[in-house]
């Protein structure tokens, strides 16, 4: 199909189904410009959730359509591309989990929204990068358990030095492939550019950083600041909207590696096709989505610094 033709069809099936079409902020450039709502994976399904919408299309990897599916019970949701997973996702199991706890009994689990409904059921309380320091801060607990991506979980635990962290040694894959010999490189290349970073980067990498933020703080950062050259050290969907709503400014990839193929499966013609048919069709099962959804509640409870 010719492009626009496929995108009129694609507005056309939205407005038949009462769908809403969300595309997260790593997306195909053409599927986040024919989406109703972009944004981080968690704000996605809360903003999806508001809507009168009887489907949603989720345009992203499968724990971000199983988190809509948790905060929109009576909803349809449609994953595209059910094979769009998240290797840090898959790094954690509910038996290696539950064995962890067991090391460490009566020590909470924080968890990063970057993981399955069944992870998020078995842990205390959910954060996602953005709030993932006020969320720590909350716990009255001295100790805590922090899956699964070890980077944020070190980012995090600079602001609570008197806190005692037990990480799990998951990480993202593209994030971590952005070495720092490459930002050192591109910063020599661009001196007059500021970088900024995804907390899910390395340690080393972060060190570097004029500001590190998640995608929805990379655009308010982008846009308030006064800068017109920017490295950007996340996964390389994010440069459309940047370059978008910022168009006197310059914006540089960090490295080519940050491409996420999970990310980028998702074409026109799958979102297409998953609303001629109505699936793949993404659920989870009631007791699971009960006590995830306790986690983010727990989560979205947590007053922001």
């Amino acid at each position: 199909m010719v492009e626009n033709g496929i995108k009129q069809q694609i507005r056309q099936l939205l407005k038949e189904r009462n769908a809403v079409l969300l595309a997260h902020n790593y997306m195909r450039d053409e599927v986040q410009e024919i989406a109703d709502i972009t944004g981080d994976s968690l704000a996605l399904s809360i903003e999806a959730a508001k809507t009168d919408a009887d489907v949603i299309v989720f345009c992203g990897v499968h724990f971000m359509a199983e988190s809509a599916a948790i905060l929109s019970p009576g909803k349809t949701v449609l994953l595209p591309r059910p094979d769009a997973g998240c290797p840090m996702a898959d790094m954690v199991t509910v038996d290696a989990l539950k064995a962890l706890k067991e090391k460490h009994p009566g020590v909470p689990v924080v968890t990063y929204v970057n993981s399955s409904a069944e992870i998020k059921a078995h842990s205390d309380i959910c954060c996602t990068s953005a709030n993932a320091v006020s969320v720590v801060k909350s716990l009255p607990d001295n100790k805590l358990i922090f899956v699964p991506d070890r980077n944020l979980g070190r980012y995090v635990a600079k602001f609570v030095p008197e806190k005692e962290f037990v990480f799990w040694d998951g990480y993202c894959p593209t994030h971590e492939r952005m070495t720092l010999e490459a930002v050192q490189k591109k910063k020599m290349e661009h001196p007059d550019a500021l970088f900024i970073c995804h907390p899910e980067s390395a340690p080393e990498v972060v060190a570097l950083a004029d500001s590190v933020c998640s995608t929805s703080g990379m655009y308010d950062y982008c846009r308030t600041s006064p800068a017109r050259k920017f490295i950007v050290g996340t996964e390389a969907g994010i440069l459309y909207r940047l370059r978008k709503e910022n168009p006197d400014k310059e914006f540089l990839l960090a490295s080519p590696a940050l491409l996420c193929p999970n990310m980028k499966l998702t074409s026109l013609e799958d979102v297409f096709y998953s609303l001629e048919t109505m699936s793949p069709v993404i659920t989870v099962p009631e007791d699971i989505r009960i006590k995830a959804l306790q986690a983010l509640n727990r989560m979205l409870a947590v007053p922001r610094d």
